[in-house]
């Protein structure tokens, strides 16, 4: 349940260009009428409607999951806030500018904000981060808890220019649908990779904490 709310906003992005993309001119004079003071100009393309509809929504979507979660008298993640600002700031840049390279180039800087928040932590404050997130459930030797540390920093940062390559080299319905899909699985991917390097060192561990019988 929490990984669908966490998605919630991407999985609206899709749904509201998809439908969007389909009915472009109806698209484009219901964000010029509903949307039109947002927009410099005050009148929104049929070509640029279904991306900037989308991007309404997404910073609608993330709004209301801070709005829900603060409610509930729960504490905000810090990435949460994060991603809220970026989508804020890239996403009116796109819907202000009409130019959808502000929306597209936002998961690149949240993904690049997440790995540099892994490395700086390790790097000058000798915290690491993913032990302080999972450590709880899980004992590994430090030497593990390094290295995974660093594969996160390292995926954070491909993950960033990949969605750049794909932004710049295909069309944007073809990165909308990356950004759900491809972008998803590969998280997915690189969560059960580390999941197998990561049972390994546990069994490891066990075993080496086991004492002999007499």
């Amino acid at each position: 349940m929490k990984l669908l709310f966490d998605f919630l906003p991407i999985f609206l992005f899709f749904g509201t260009f998809k439908v969007a993309e389909g009915r472009r001119e109806w698209a484009a004079q219901f964000a010029s009428e509903h949307l039109g003071f947002l927009v410099n100009g005050g009148v929104v393309g049929a070509s640029e409607a279904p991306v900037l509809l989308a991007t309404v929504v997404v910073i609608l979507a993330t709004l209301a999951q801070v709005a829900w979660i603060i409610a509930r008298g729960r504490k905000v993640d810090t990435m949460l806030w994060v991603s809220l600002a970026l989508v804020t700031v890239f996403g009116g840049a796109t819907i202000w500018f009409h130019n959808e390279t502000f929306i597209k180039w936002k998961p690149s800087v949240l993904y690049w904000v997440m790995g540099l928040s892994f490395w700086l932590s390790q790097l000058v404050f000798r915290k690491n981060l993913l032990r302080a997130l999972i450590g709880e459930q899980l004992t590994l030797p430090p030497g593990v808890w390094q290295r995974l540390n660093f594969m996160w920093v390292a995926f954070f940062a491909f993950m960033g220019l990949l969605n750049l390559y794909v932004a710049y080299s295909f069309s944007t319905d073809t990165w909308v649908n990356f950004k759900l899909f491809g972008g998803i699985g590969l998280m997915f991917a690189f969560t059960v990779a580390q999941g197998l390097y990561i049972s390994r060192h546990v069994q490891d561990a066990a075993e080496a904490g086991q004492t002999p019988s007499a």
